[in-house]
């Protein structure tokens, strides 16, 4: 099971990059994740617009469990990357090679980013 194996191979980069606080900051990897997320609907042709009108329909909705959300999101992620002809393992496999080789750039960008702030600079 790739994704398992994935989430415990990028642990490793996220304390070499950042150390253990701001890799296990709930804060950070939450900000993060939304910004990629919504880098890759953009990438993929969703509109600002639309992106506004979904965070406006799930926050006006009960809050979920994070165990179910997370299945959730890899569940529309296989069919988001289905859609797109992209293959998400191989994916997710460079980007972990390409961080890999850009720590002293993605360490420099979070250091100049504003204090307690989601957005990343």
């Amino acid at each position: 099971m790739i994704h398992k194996n994935l989430q415990h191979r990028v642990q490793p980069w996220l304390e070499a990059c950042f150390g253990k606080d701001i890799a296990s900051d709930k804060n950070e990897r939450n900000h993060r994740f939304i910004e990629e997320a919504l880098e890759l609907v953009q990438a993929c042709g969703a509109t600002a617009s639309e992106c506004h009108q979904m965070v406006d329909y799930v926050y006006g909705r009960p809050v979920g469990g994070r165990q179910q959300e997370v299945g959730g999101v890899m569940i529309t992620l296989a069919a988001l990357c289905l859609a797109q002809e992209i293959d998400m393992d191989d994916a997710a496999e460079r980007e972990l090679e390409l961080i890999w080789a850009q720590i002293e750039q993605i360490r420099s960008k979070h250091a100049a980013k504003p204090v307690h702030s989601p957005l990343p600079d």
